[in-house]
């Protein structure tokens, strides 16, 4: 098979399974850091590496947080967008969702509307200066409890920024079940938002089926264990929801054993609509392009598949009919070009 990585590093991509903090490269992290003596988190950029190295769930989740600590300021706040979005732009990234917890910011002491401003001031630049689209999914952290949902739909509805598109529930699996979160889904909902929780990254499918059931999930986070479900996995076909997969992501976490046990051959041949994503790219060493050129092992693709996988994303996004069809038309125009020589 031919390589595929220059390809896919020119290829216009949407993304839709990517956290805002999770999205910070180690220079920006460092940055931060060193912003921040007393954190836990080093400023040294090749420490970073080892601090990234995560045993399993729990402990990846705790090394988040610990990065969490480090955004304090509106400024700060602004700062990791921004460059977030710079890192997106190298990798051809038109188009993101980005999955941004203001609960971790607001409990922490920033204001809640200067961190809306920050958020939506490093939009416009992104947009004007990178021409990378943002747009934001609130999620609750699932680990924080109901007084995080209540507090993350009251930041959605009460203070929403222009760019919200969508609400989602992140956060561990285990020992948090989804329906409880179901009365928070229902008022982002009947407020416009698109329902798009994790689930069944590191517990069975039952928690898909209550995503679908309680949460009204129009996508689903990860949803890596459906495979196990071939009900479940047939319905998320004939209903056509998306799910997030994230590769890498799940070697990271142990919620898979290896790549070459990654569910996503299940998945594609069940018939289900399967878009690729990074989740927390930097903190698992990866980015969307590697991702893709994983997806592209995997599944067996050439250029022809990656672009229609690319197109996936595209279609299950929350952008604008108009931006849905103009970024199509530039991943069919980049991919003719190619095969033309």
């Amino acid at each position: 098979m031919s390589d595929l990585r220059p390809f896919i590093a020119g290829l216009p991509k949407a993304e839709l399974h990517v956290h805002h903090v999770g999205s910070a490269s180690p220079r920006i992290v460092a940055e931060l850091a060193a912003r921040h003596p007393d954190s836990r988190v080093p400023s040294d950029e090749a420490a970073l590496a080892e601090f990234f190295t995560f045993t399993d769930f729990a402990h990846f989740i705790d090394v988040y947080l610990s990065v969490v600590d480090v955004i304090r300021t509106p400024e700060d706040v602004r700062l990791l967008t921004f460059e977030v979005a710079r890192d997106m732009a190298r990798q051809n990234i038109r188009y993101a969702e980005l999955t941004v917890t203001p609960y971790s910011s607001t409990r922490r002491g920033i204001d809640a509307q200067a961190f809306m401003d920050a958020i939506e001031d490093a939009r416009k630049a992104a947009e004007s200066e990178l021409g990378v689209i943002l747009r934001w999914c609130f999620d609750i952290p699932g680990e924080a409890g109901l007084e995080s949902a209540e507090e993350t739909v009251r930041l959605a509805l009460e203070h929403r920024p222009e760019g919200l598109v969508s609400f989602g529930l992140g956060g561990p699996e285990i020992g948090v079940p989804r329906p409880q979160f179901k009365p928070y889904f229902d008022r982002a909902i009947e407020a416009g938002l698109h329902s798009v929780p994790h689930a069944g990254e590191t517990t069975g499918p039952g928690t898909v089926w209550d995503a679908l059931n309680d949460l009204r999930a129009e996508r689903i986070g990860h949803g890596t264990s459906a495979a196990q479900d071939p009900e479940l996995l047939a319905h998320l076909a004939e209903h056509r929801i998306p799910l997030e997969v994230c590769p890498t992501s799940n070697i990271a976490t142990r919620a898979v054993a290896s790549l070459d046990e990654h569910p996503i051959k299940a998945m594609v041949a069940a018939g289900c609509l399967v878009t690729i994503n990074s989740d927390d790219p930097p903190m698992f060493g990866t980015d969307l392009n590697t991702e893709y050129a994983v997806a592209a092992r995997l599944l067996d693709l050439d250029e022809r598949g990656v672009a229609e996988l690319a197109k996936n994303a595209v279609g299950a996004s929350f952008l604008d009919p108009a931006g849905k069809a103009a970024l199509a038309a530039e991943i069919d125009s980049y991919t003719a070009r190619w095969l033309a020589g």
